[in-house]
């Protein structure tokens, strides 16, 4: 999702919330990726994540009269989506094998200058992330994923999470701190 796109997704916010279901596929459109990107970093399995990125997108087209604007739609979504996937990790269901198909965690340098060597690389680096991420609390890792591959600020992932400000900051310091150790004991060099 692209953030300079606030205005058309405004616009077809309104559209959708007045009935138009062509405005609510757009949307979908322009946000599933972000949002199965988000669950699937939460729950660490590709099936699991489609279905709640799926849940949450029906999720919002049954509640989208509630969205006020407050907040970015982008942000209600990661809200609803986060509420899913922690809800289903609360149930203990969770996947934790670690898939590396996909590019998700956006490791490679421009196409075509890299060696079978950075390749490989790449994807150990990728692997040990997914493994780090796969072992944080559930609201340590949504905070971390906001903050670190969504880019959101502070103030933005409380809104987005329903956290408050400190908790949010507490989380993401904890984060950090335990990916320095695991750093440290994988042999990376900062």
């Amino acid at each position: 999702m692209v953030r300079g796109d606030s205005e058309r997704i405004d616009h077809l916010v309104r559209q959708a919330q007045a009935g138009d279901r062509g405005a609510f596929s757009q949307l979908v459109r322009l946000t599933m990726n972000d949002i199965v990107t988000l669950t699937y970093r939460m729950t660490g399995d590709r099936d699991t994540a489609f279905d709640l990125a799926q849940e949450t997108f029906v999720s919002a087209w049954e509640h989208l009269d509630g969205f006020r604007g407050e907040a970015r739609f982008e942000n209600w979504l990661y809200r609803i989506a986060s509420n899913k996937a922690l809800n289903h990790l609360s149930r203990g269901t969770v996947s934790r094998t670690v898939s590396l198909d996909g590019d998700d965690l956006e490791l490679a340098g421009p196409a075509g200058q890299s060696s079978p060597d950075q390749i490989l690389e790449r994807a150990r680096l990728r692997e040990d992330v997914l493994g780090f991420m796969a072992q944080l609390p559930p609201q340590q890792r949504l905070v971390f994923e906001l903050r670190f591959y969504k880019q959101m600020n502070f103030g933005e992932i409380a809104a987005a999470t329903g956290k408050a400000l400190g908790t949010v900051k507490t989380n993401y310091r904890e984060a950090v701190a335990k990916l320095r150790l695991f750093a440290r004991e994988k042999g990376w060099h900062a």
